[in-house]
């Protein structure tokens, strides 16, 4: 868990879109991503959100995200 920085949840979108992620659909703040090979994954930050370093570790559970995509 330490090796993830807080970061603003634009980045965090953007790496993901880098590592392969689509946004499927959107509603508001909701973003629907999907990758071939793994479950669809609800992105539920505000761009200037302010995403920490445990709320991020779950997110890369998810999705396969290292601290080096970021």
């Amino acid at each position: 868990m330490g090796e993830w920085p807080a970061t603003k949840a634009r980045r965090v979108l953007a790496a993901l879109l880098r590592i392969g992620w689509r946004v499927e659909r959107t509603r508001g703040s909701h973003r629907r991503l999907a990758r071939d090979g793994w479950a669809s994954v609800v992105f539920a930050f505000h761009d200037d959100e302010e995403i920490g370093p445990r709320m991020l570790a779950r997110v890369a559970a998810e999705t396969g995200l290292s601290s080096g995509d970021l």
